[in-house]
């Protein structure tokens, strides 16, 4: 994170296995999980994160074929394309679901601060 420049950037949640960002360049918000980078604009953003949600890991950790295991998780856009385990699912979901609170509470601190001011 340290070759990104402060000036164009806002950390907005983090993790353990990883954690997201918003650059202002580019208006995207970059997830980097597990050494994985990939960038969404906010409309792709939410459709992965809301495919990410509905991954059904109670069948996955009953069913008990080798198949369950694991689970391939890809954007439409390929910008995220990975056979993740039912734990790196579970941290990912908490980075995304992180990251669109920090969004969505941004939004309202903004919209309660411009509120006021008119």
């Amino acid at each position: 994170m340290a070759l990104v420049s402060d000036l164009t950037t806002k950390v907005l949640f983090e993790t353990e296995k990883g954690y997201s960002y918003q650059c202002d360049l580019t208006n995207s918000i970059i997830i980097n999980f597990v050494d994985t980078v990939s960038s969404y604009k906010i409309h792709d953003f939410l459709i992965f994160q809301k495919k990410v949600n509905n991954v059904d890991i109670l069948n996955m950790l009953y069913d008990l074929s080798d198949q369950s295991d694991a689970q391939l998780i890809e954007t439409t856009k390929r910008n995220f394309s990975r056979n993740l385990t039912i734990c790196e699912i579970v941290q990912l979901r908490e980075l995304l679901n992180g990251t669109k609170f920090t969004l969505n509470l941004h939004s309202m601190l903004c919209n309660i601060l411009n509120a006021d001011l008119v």
